[in-house]
């Protein structure tokens, strides 16, 4: 699968890159296909969270109605829950506001182990942030490099970062809104503030574009994902979280070996002592 990635500093320019699947992907071909790379990822976390070298974590952004919700449905049902945290970053609480912008987000990043998945996240600091201009520009400006900088700790911390850019188009994001209306399943969802967002559309993409291309590297890339399909939009992002785990599955399992020796080892020479006779 050929993916839009960023793995360092870039011009992006979100109008030339497609938000509709290639011709050459048909729904019930990708469906098949998310189903076979579920099994991998649950094989891929268990290896993980026993070895606890590394940790995961995917950061999920999008404007109103991309699909992050759905996204973090669709790849939770591939997880083993016990080592998986989802945090959905809203508007900061008064406590929050107290701190650095970056202290509600480093709290909620993974232990070794665990797989943590942002709906939304620190990127709401450059992007809601500057475009309803809640902070100074020299503010916001500043703060690509702090996430750069908070971004390398964790990667030196063996934690695999992955961020996904769920990319729509203004039309797909209208027919979605007004479902929403329509359906009393997601009534909750309605907000004005969405429909006063899109009137921002121009702003959001410039945001989104300096915050993927500030913000990119080799340790931390974006991917941006085509979403107008949702079927497709689940493919490719579990296939980016598969492909990310796959190089450390032989470290992985050769730990847990070295462990299952260790145990056996131990167990061996406890049983020796300790083992009623027959």
């Amino acid at each position: 699968m050929r993916l839009k990635r960023f793995d360092a500093p870039a011009k992006v320019r979100l109008d030339g890159i497609p938000t509709d699947p290639p011709d050459s992907v048909k729904k019930r071909e990708a469906r098949d296909q998310f189903d076979k790379l579920s099994g991998e990822l649950f094989e891929l976390q268990d290896l993980m969270w026993g070895a606890r070298t590394h940790s995961l974590l995917m950061v999920l952004q999008g404007r109103d109605a991309a699909g992050k919700d759905g996204a973090v449905k669709h790849l939770s049902g591939a997880l083993n829950p016990r080592g998986m945290m989802v945090t959905s970053f809203g508007v900061p609480t008064t406590e929050e506001r107290q701190h650095d912008f970056l202290w509600r987000v480093h709290k909620r990043a993974p232990r070794a182990g665990e797989i943590g998945i942002f709906n939304r996240s620190h990127y709401e600091d450059v992007l809601v942030a500057r475009v309803k201009k809640l902070v100074p520009p020299a503010t916001w400006k500043e703060r690509y490099e702090l996430i750069n900088e908070f971004e390398r700790t964790l990667a030196e911390a063996d934690c695999i970062i992955l961020k996904f850019f769920l990319h729509i188009t203004k039309e797909e994001q209208r027919e979605r809104l007004l479902e929403r209306e329509k359906d009393p399943n997601d009534a909750w969802k309605l907000s004005v503030e969405d429909w006063k967002d899109r009137q921002r559309w121009d702003d959001y993409t410039e945001a989104y574009e300096d915050a993927i291309g500030k913000c990119a590297s080799k340790d931390a890339p974006w991917i941006v994902v085509p979403a107008n399909a949702k079927w497709y939009r689940n493919l490719v992002v579990a296939h980016g979280v598969a492909a990310a785990m796959r190089p450390h599955r032989t470290a992985w399992r050769q730990r847990l070996d070295e462990q299952g020796k260790l145990v056996r080892r131990d167990l061996k020479a406890w049983r020796a002592q300790h083992e009623e006779p027959e």
